[in-house]
C-alpha cells in the first residue's frame, strides 16, 4: 500500500478564499520582483514604453494586442525564470553543474522570449509601413 504524501500546511483548499489569497499572493509577487530583480524592472519599463507606443500606432486592435502580449510574455517568462533561480539559490549557493543548468536554461527562456517579442513588434511594424 502506497503512503500518501503529506500536504503543505501553505497549500490552499478552494472557494473564494483561495482565488482572494492568491490574488494577493500574486501581488506579493510582484513586488518582490520589483525590489529585488533588475531584470525584471527593465523589462517592465519596456513594456510601459512599448505598451504607449503601441497604443499610439495606427495599427489595428489586434496587432496592438500582439505587441502589447509579447512584451506581457517577457515579464511572464522573467518571473519564471526568477522563481526558479530562487528554488536553486534556497536549496544551495553551492556551485553545481545542475543549479547552473537550471539557472542557464532559465536564462535561455527569457533570450527566446525577447527574440519572439522582437521579432514580433519587427513584423507588425514593417508590415504596417512599408
Amino acid at each position: 500500500m502506497q503512503a500518501t504524501p503529506p500536504e503543505s500546511e501553505f497549500k490552499s483548499k478552494s472557494g473564494l478564499k483561495r482565488i482572494y489569497s492568491a490574488f494577493f499572493y500574486s501581488i506579493d509577487g510582484l513586488k518582490s520582483a520589483w525590489q529585488h530583480e533588475h531584470a525584471f524592472r527593465q523589462e517592465l519599463g519596456l513594456f510601459v514604453v512599448g505598451t504607449i507606443i503601441a497604443l499610439l500606432l495606427r495599427i489595428s486592435a489586434f496587432e496592438k494586442l500582439v505587441l502589447i502580449g509579447v512584451l506581457v510574455l517577457v515579464l511572464i517568462v522573467e518571473l519564471i525564470n526568477s522563481a526558479l533561480e530562487a528554488v536553486v539559490d534556497r536549496i544551495s549557493l553551492e556551485r553545481h553543474p545542475l543549479s547552473k543548468n537550471a539557472k542557464d536554461f532559465g536564462s535561455a527562456a527569457v533570450l527566446l522570449t525577447c527574440l519572439l517579442a522582437a521579432a514580433t513588434w519587427v513584423v507588425v511594424l514593417f508590415n504596417r509601413f512599408y
